[in-house]
């Protein structure tokens, strides 16, 4: 079967083959596609209801070999992975596929060193430099699981997400550079490990030479139980032979944490068969990536997007795939520009959030480089306006570029929703047709399937796809009541979903207490409990709002057990605690103090008229009559007016 879609008609075969003989479809793909140590036994083995999916059991393989040692010789001198520094004045790094071996090698060489085995886990926190690609696929090829952490994250986060996976060891560096700031993530690593039990080891890359030997010596007297390396003399001595060790298509890959509407992050685990499989039928079909090109996913490794598109899903199609350390707005407003036409970027994947940014600055900082290079564009992370897709279009595509859409989750993945580059048609704002092998639907509010279209409804999926996260780390129920419980028989993904007369998807935003902002998931009752943690709140609620960058933003409504003083000062005191026990990334946009939130009388916080004032709504909440306390609404849209 020829398994890439080169036109519709193409598409449509392969969809129809994928629903009506799905585990033929994806045995004949992963057989002629991939290296295999050992046959599976069974394509898939399932139960909606225990949330049990197993995707070719009883095989054996090592990752690491089909996205780097196939790949050898003949692509041994190829570019594997380019590395463009936060710094345009430092030089890139054009890193070969048969450096990225050898590195690779060496990594993983330096963590079996370490103590690291087959299933221990390794906390990643390290900025976007070659070492974290590095460390991610040495894990991978010992059979570590690899549990990366975004290096904007707090140490509170940090120890929480390392706790919870009960990690070995923790790779970090001295800092991270991002546009002009340097983040100590060292300090921050070390002060995370005065509340972690499990690490043995701490690892740490030199890139801003920002820790004395002082420090380095301070930090190792008040955790003497952890032994402290520098990766550089580790890396130096270690052997560039490594075996890949085989594991089982079942062994978990990694773990990637995400946020929950219930507070503690979820710690999603995807095993290795199903997802190599997955991210790289979709990394070929939807991108329509060609030999020699070079691709660019403006992601950090630290989310789901990296995992697939920047490393695994690139990496096994023997492509060239870009990594960038900095931020779209340093040392201007041209940077990413100034990278495609640097480096000669044909397929740019980048999130809503960093266009409408763009889109903002003067439009000489795109006029002024040349972008012909470019075949194809995505957007990824939340749904795209109109205004944004256009002016993408126009400018960065120059009309002449399909954009892909892509509707995914850390969850999923891989790509579930989206039109195929110059092949199925593209809409602006549509994520349009389910990939090969997703079987999307809608459902009523009873869970019925919705069946005469245009409708709108919930989105869920009926039917197992192979790189599906299998469980939430060390807690299985948690795992079924979230996804699998809403609907029985479906996966909830908690999103809203419109479909148009030609089946065409439109994703409408999260139907639960999740907001997207600039892309990142971030779970409103860990907000809340880190707000609720400041002496003067009795209780907050905190709801999304729409933002002209971000695409939503955070809108905190905080009660106070006495009227604060300084309102200023207590909202500078709320955003950072936000940060410090979160990070940065989740600092509400707008706090408002209120007398009282409106309850239900059952106690229930009404979030559903919040998120309207939020949003600048005041006049269509309905009857709020039968709520406990219906005048503090009138109170809470004077303050927020």
């Amino acid at each position: 079967m020829k398994f890439i879609a080169k036109t519709q008609e193409d598409y449509q075969k392969l969809y129809n083959a994928s629903v009506q003989n799905p585990q033929d479809f994806w045995a004949e793909f992963a057989e002629t596609n991939f290296i295999w140590q050992r046959k599976w036994d069974k394509v898939l083995d399932y139960n909606f209801e225990k949330a049990h999916f197993r995707w070719f059991e009883g095989a054996k393989l090592n990752i690491t070999q089909n996205c780097i040692d196939r790949h050898l010789p003949e692509k041994a001198a190829q570019t594997a992975l380019i590395f463009e520094p936060n710094d345009p004045n430092e030089e890139a790094q054009h890193i070969s596929y048969a450096t990225l071996a050898e590195n690779v090698n060496k990594t993983a060489n330096l963590l079996k060193n370490l103590g690291v085995q087959k299933g221990d886990r390794v906390c990643i926190y390290l900025p976007m430099i070659p070492e974290l690609a590095y460390s991610v696929l040495a894990c991978a090829r010992i059979g570590a699981v690899h549990s990366v952490v975004f290096a904007g994250f707090s140490a509170q986060s940090l120890a929480d997400r390392i706790n919870d996976a009960s990690c070995k060891v923790l790779i970090t560096a001295d800092g991270g550079f991002r546009g002009n700031k340097t983040t100590p993530l060292f300090d921050i690593a070390t002060q995370a490990l005065q509340q972690c039990t499990s690490i043995e080891h701490l690892l740490m890359v030199k890139r801003c030479n920002n820790v004395s030997e002082n420090d380095w010596h301070k930090h190792q007297q008040v955790l003497p139980a952890i032994k402290f390396s520098f990766w550089e003399k580790m890396f130096a001595a270690a052997s560039a032979h490594c075996p890949p060790v085989w594991v089982d298509a079942e062994d978990p890959l990694f773990i990637l944490y995400t946020s929950g509407s219930t507070g503690k992050p979820k710690g999603m685990v995807h095993t290795s068969g199903g997802y190599m499989v997955y991210t790289n039928f979709t990394f070929c079909n939807v991108f329509q990536y060609q030999a020699g090109d070079v691709y660019w996913c403006t992601a950090d490794i630290g989310w789901i997007t990296g995992h697939s598109y920047i490393l695994y899903g690139p990496l096994s199609a023997g492509a060239t795939t870009l990594m960038f350390e900095g931020v779209p707005s340093y040392p201007d407003m041209g940077r990413f520009w100034q990278v495609i036409e640097k480096h000669k970027v044909n397929i740019f994947y980048t999130a809503p959030t960093a266009i409408r940014a763009l889109e903002q600055a003067d439009i000489s900082f795109v006029e002024k480089y040349d972008l012909r290079s470019l075949k194809t564009l995505g957007t990824v992370g939340e749904p795209i306006n109109v205004e944004a897709w256009e002016w993408y279009n126009k400018y960065i595509g120059k009309n002449n570029c399909p954009i892909v859409d892509t509707w995914w989750q850390t969850e999923t993945g891989g790509i579930m929703i989206s039109n195929l580059a110059g092949v199925t048609p593209q809409i602006p704002t549509f994520a349009t047709l389910p990939l090969p092998g997703v079987q999307a639907c809608l459902l009523d509010e009873n869970g019925k399937e919705i069946s005469h279209l245009p409708a709108e409804g919930k989105l869920c999926i009926k039917y197992p796809w192979p790189s599906m996260a299998r469980t939430i780390y060390g807690n299985h129920q948690r795992f079924v009541d979230t996804y699998f419980s809403a609907f029985k028989g479906y996966y909830f993904t908690g999103d809203g979903c419109r479909c148009d007369v030609q089946g065409n998807f439109r994703i409408t935003g999260r139907v639960d207490d999740i907001v997207i902002v600039s892309g990142h998931n971030l779970g409103t009752a860990e907000i809340e409990n880190a707000i609720n943690q400041h002496p003067n709140i009795i209780e907050s609620a905190v709801v999304g709002f729409p933002h002209a960058i971000k695409g939503n933003a955070i809108y905190a409504f905080v009660s106070c057990l006495h009227k604060p003083e300084n309102e200023a000062l207590l909202q500078k005191e709320i955003a950072a605690s936000v940060s410090e026990l979160i990070g940065p990334i989740a600092k509400p946009d707008k706090i408002q103090v209120c007398y009282a939130l409106p309850k239900t009388r059952s106690g229930k916080i009404m979030r559903r008229i919040l998120r309207k004032i939020a949003a600048g709504e005041f006049d269509s909440f309905g009857d709020i009559s039968t709520l406990l306390n219906p005048e503090c609404v009138a109170e809470i849209i004077k303050g927020a007016k």
